[in-house]
Parts: structure tokens; sequence; C-alpha cells
């Protein structure tokens, strides 16, 4: 049995994220964690009235045998949470978004010298991990590459980390440079959408969404569109479980689902 924590276990994805480790024969959920907590324990809540499970509300009262943290928390929380799961020899599963290369680069540098494998993954739903290697496949041949990712409306960084990480991967192969009119002027600010080596990113936010992305690709003649759409939270816990059950088996943090695939 894997040993879990799950931080966020108020929102929406930590508490799907819960109902998927209590459903799970080989996880064992030992404690949830969020700062908006109420209760101090799990079965208080009518939906979890058989759950005998701590609630801690700061990272300074947590007391676990803990081998995986499972974070879906906030940009403003997720590298404390998750430097102090390394510091504690707990493996990160970090889907929170937000966080900045530098933070990464020193989580990664706990992460080695603490001997700890962790994962940071954009997205864990299979089919959005898909439509990044293969964007990255088509970028060696159409490098004119625009991103469109839509998400709710209550999404709190802008663009995605998927959308990001989508950009990334395509600079791998595809040389920086300006697309579209050198001399193009924006007649309102932003229309051209956020500025990634050239790559344009257009983030919506609407209710009803849940998350999507589109990678456009334009060439002479002709013009190809990679999209992905998650309709339910639920898409995104096979990947979550397929993290939780590998990720004590490396002593790196990675970034990417598709490191463990």
């Amino acid at each position: 049995m894997v040993k879990v924590l799950v931080a966020g276990f108020k929102g929406r994805m930590g508490n799907t994220t819960v109902q998927m480790v209590l459903e799970h024969e080989d996880f064992e959920l030992v404690g949830v964690f969020d700062p908006c907590a109420k209760e101090k324990n799990l079965n208080e809540n009518a939906e979890y009235k058989d759950t005998d499970v701590p609630v801690y509300v700061s990272r300074e009262e947590i007391k676990t045998d803990a081998e995986v943290w499972i974070d879906f928390t906030a940009p403003s929380a997720v590298f404390e949470n998750a430097k102090f799961a390394l510091e504690n020899h707990i493996s990160p599963v970090i889907g929170t978004t937000g966080m900045s290369d530098d933070q990464v680069e020193e989580l990664q540098a706990l992460a080695k010298k603490e001997h700890v494998g962790g994962l940071i993954a954009p997205n864990f739903g299979i089919s959005a991990v898909l439509l990044m290697q293969f964007a990255k496949k088509a970028a060696e041949y159409l490098p004119d590459v625009e991103i469109i990712e839509m998400h709710h409306d209550n999404k709190l960084d802008a663009p995605s980390g998927t959308a990001i990480n989508t950009a990334k991967m395509i600079a791998e192969v595809r040389k920086a440079h300006k697309q579209g009119n050198p001399d193009e002027k924006e007649t309102l600010a932003g229309a051209r959408g956020a500025d990634y080596e050239g790559m344009r990113i257009h983030a919506v936010r609407l209710p009803g969404y849940v998350a999507h992305e589109q990678v456009l690709f334009g060439g002479k003649g002709e013009a190809l569109t990679i999209r992905q759409d998650s309709f339910d939270r639920i898409s995104f816990m096979s990947g979550v479980a397929v993290a939780t059950e590998k990720i004590r088996n490396y002593d790196e943090l990675m970034i990417g689902l598709e490191n463990l695939l």
C-alpha cells in the first residue's frame, strides 16, 4: 500500500483526488491538508463519514508516515509545500501550476540532494500528454504555431501550465522567430496574446469549460490543428494514479507525466 497525503483537498481537484485514493486498492490515505479546512478529521464531512483520516491546516502540524504528497493547491503555496515534502522525504506529485523556473530548479536541486523522487505535471490527462508529444513532432515540419488554451473561469494562472509546457517542448525543435507581419500593430493591447519565442499563446477563461487546448500550425497552402479536451476532472486521475504508483522508484524531480509512461 502506498501511503498518500493530499494537499488542497477542499478544492475540486483535491477532492476528486481524495476519492481516487480511497477507491484505489493499492493506496492508503493517511492525511489531508488545507489551510481553509475547519474540521479536524475527514469523517466530519458527510461525504466521508466512514473515513478516519486526520486533517491538517498548517505544514508545521503535519505528522505523517506518508510516502507520496499529492498537491492540488494554489500557485502561492505549492513551492513551500513541495519543499516541505522533499525535506521530509515524501515524494511530491504536483498538479499545481504557476511556479517560476527558478523555483522549479531549486526544488530539483533539493530532490537530488535528498535523493527523493518527485513529479511536476502541467497536466495529468493522457490526452494532454499526447497532444504535447504530437505538437512537438509537428513543429519539426510546421514551425509557425499558435496555442489557444481554454479553462474554467476560476483558474488563477494564465497561460496554463500545459500551454507553457507545450510551448517549451515545441521550442526544443523550433528555431525562435517572429510570426505574422513584422509591421503589425495591436489596436487593442494584448490582442496577439503572450509571446513565447515568437509563438503566441492565448488564454480563454469561461464558465462551463474544464481544461482544453488546441495547437494551430500553418504552412504554405495547409494548416494543422491538434486539440485536446478534458470534460471532467476524473480524466486526470489515471495520470495521478500512475505517478503515485511509480514516483518512489526515482530519486529526482521530473517535469511531465510522459517521463513515467
